[in-house]
C-alpha cells in the first residue's frame, strides 16, 4: 500500500488539474515599495487551451495582450511582451494562484484570486434622479463628428445656467469613468441639484460618439465642445447668455481655448488644468510619480535626462516623419537599453498625434485670451499636474491677458481626481471610495452660482 497511496494521489492531482477551468476574472494586487497596483487577468477557455488579457484598473489600462497563456500540473504561465513581463503560478486548495510577475529583470509577489473586485462608491447617484435628464447628440459639422451625451435639467420645463463637462486625456466616456469611478456623472449630479443644466459627453471615436480618436489632438477636441455649445443655443431650456464650462486635466486646456476664441463663453472652471507646456508638464510628472513610487535618484536623472532630449527633438520638429522617429527610437535604445519591438512600442508613445500636439502645446497664449470669469483650482497632493507650478503660471497668464475676474485656489489633501487622499498617488484613486471632495463640489457649485446670478 506505501507503493500505491502515493501513486493515486499523483493521478488524482493531475486529473483535478486537467479538469479544472480557469476562465474567467483572476485578480491580484501587486504591492509596491510606497504604493499597490491593482492587476486583472481576463482568461477565456478555447479549444486548444486558453488565451487571455490584462487590466490594470489603477492605471486605467484595459485589453493589454498576453502572447501565451499556458496552463499544465495546476501552474499557469502567461507570456506578456507588452509590458516586457510574464507571470507564473501555481493554484492551490483554495482555488488561489500563488505566483510571482517578472517585468523587466524584477520580480514581484503576485498572488490571483477568482472573480470581481467589489467596489463601493458612495457618492454614485442612483435612479430615479429628482431632475430631467435627455440623451443627446450634436455634429461637429467641420469634422464631421457627431458627440453623444446626456443633457441633465433641474426641470423639464424653464430656462437655465448650464455648464459643458470636458474630460481629461485618454478616451472618456460621458461619466469621465475611470477606475470604477463616474466623477462627471456625481459632478452633473450635483450641479443639476443646484439649478444649473450640464452637458457631458462621449469623446470622439468613444462610446456613443463617432469620429477617429487615435488621430485628434486636444485643438480637435475644443472643437467638439465649441460644437456643443453651439447645440445648447438652440435649446429653449437654455439661458444663452450663461453657457459655462469645468474642464479637467487636458479638458482644463481646452477650455481656455474655446473661451478665448468664442464669445458664446460667460465663464469657465479649471480643475487641475495646465499652465505650463506639455513637456515641461510631463517630465515634471515623471519625476514627482517615480520619487513617490521609491525609483533611485540616479534612475530619476536617467530618465529626465533621456526624455528631455526627446522632447526637444519633438518640440523643435515641424512633422512626425521617419526621421523623428528613428532618432527618437536611438534616443530609447542608447540611453534606456530598450530594443526592438519595445523600442517602437516607447516610440510611439511620444509621437502619435495627440501626445505630438500636447507636448508641444502651451496654454499660456490661449489663457491670455480668457476675458471671461474664472476659477482654477487644484489639489494639494495632485501629482500629475502639481498645484504650484500650474496655479502659478494659470494667474500669471490671466493677469497678462488683463483679466481680473480670475479666483485661484489650492484644495489641501486633494489629489488629481480632486478625492480626499494620503499621498496623492494614481495607485490610490481606485481604492479610495470617494469620487469628488464635497469640498471640491461645493467650491465650484457655489462659485458658478454666483456667476449666473
Amino acid at each position: 500500500m506505501k507503493k500505491i497511496i502515493p501513486l493515486l494521489f499523483i493521478l488524482f492531482s493531475f486529473s483535478q488539474s486537467f479538469a479544472q477551468d480557469i476562465s474567467g476574472q483572476w485578480n491580484g494586487v501587486l504591492k509596491l515599495p510606497t504604493n499597490q497596483l491593482k492587476v486583472v487577468f481576463n482568461i477565456t477557455k478555447t479549444e486548444n487551451g486558453y488565451t487571455s488579457t490584462t487590466d490594470s484598473p489603477d492605471q486605467n489600462v484595459k485589453g493589454i495582450p498576453v502572447k501565451s497563456t499556458v496552463f499544465e500540473n495546476s501552474v499557469l504561465k502567461l507570456d506578456i511582451p507588452a509590458i516586457g513581463g510574464s507571470y507564473e503560478g501555481k493554484l492551490n486548495t483554495d482555488n488561489i494562484f500563488v505566483g510571482k510577475v517578472t517585468q523587466n529583470g524584477h520580480t514581484l509577489d503576485l498572488d490571483l484570486s477568482k472573480g470581481n473586485i467589489e467596489i463601493v462608491r458612495p457618492q454614485e447617484p442612483k435612479q430615479p434622479f429628482p431632475y430631467y435628464t435627455e440623451d443627446v447628440k450634436f455634429e461637429n459639422k467641420k469634422d464631421q463628428v457627431t458627440l453623444a451625451g446626456t443633457l441633465s435639467l433641474p426641470k423639464k420645463e424653464g430656462n437655465f445656467p448650464v455648464v459643458i463637462l470636458i474630460s481629461g486625456s485618454g478616451a472618456q466616456n460621458r461619466d469621465e469613468e475611470m477606475l470604477g469611478h463616474k466623477p462627471f456623472l456625481v459632478l452633473a449630479d450635483y450641479l443639476t441639484k443646484k439649478g444649473i443644466a450640464v452637458l457631458r459627453f462621449d469623446d470622439r471615436g468613444f462610446g456613443e460618439s463617432t469620429g477617429d480618436f487615435k488621430s485628434a489632438t486636444t485643438t480637435d477636441f475644443a472643437k467638439d465642445v465649441q460644437a456643443g455649445a453651439d447645440y445648447l443655443k438652440t435649446r429653449k431650456e437654455i439661458n444663452k447668455k450663461k453657457i459655462g464650462l469645468i474642464g479637467h486635466s487636458e479638458g482644463g486646456v481646452i477650455a481656455p481655448i474655446v473661451a478665448g476664441n468664442s464669445k458664446d463663453i460667460s465663464f469657465i472652471v479649471l480643475m487641475a488644468g495646465t499652465g505650463i507646456r506639455g513637456d515641461k508638464l510631463l517630465l515634471l510628472q515623471k519625476e514627482l510619480i517615480e520619487r513617490q513610487m521609491g525609483v533611485s535618484e540616479a534612475e530619476i536623472k536617467r530618465g529626465q535626462e533621456t526624455y528631455k532630449e526627446i522632447y526637444e527633438l519633438i518640440t523643435s520638429s515641424s512633422s512626425v516623419d521617419e526621421k523623428l522617429k528613428k532618432d527618437v527610437k536611438n534616443i530609447f535604445e542608447s540611453k534606456l537599453g530598450v530594443k526592438d519591438k519595445r523600442a517602437d512600442a516607447y516610440t510611439y508613445e511620444v509621437t502619435n498625434p495627440w501626445i505630438y500636439d500636447f507636448l508641444k502645446l502651451d496654454p499660456t497664449p490661449y489663457l491670455e485670451k480668457v476675458k471671461c470669469p474664472v476659477l482654477a483650482i487644484n489639489g494639494s497632493k495632485d501629482v500629475q499636474v502639481p498645484a504650484e507650478a500650474n496655479l502659478q503660471n494659470i494667474n500669471k497668464a490671466l493677469t497678462k491677458g488683463g483679466n481680473k475676474r480670475v479666483t485661484i485656489k489650492e484644495l489641501p489633501n486633494l489629489n488629481h481626481l480632486f478625492q480626499e487622499c494620503k499621498t496623492g498617488s494614481q495607485f490610490e484613486y481606485g481604492a479610495i471610495e470617494q469620487t469628488i471632495s464635497p469640498v471640491a463640489l461645493e467650491e465650484i457649485s457655489s462659485w458658478v452660482l454666483i456667476q449666473t446670478n
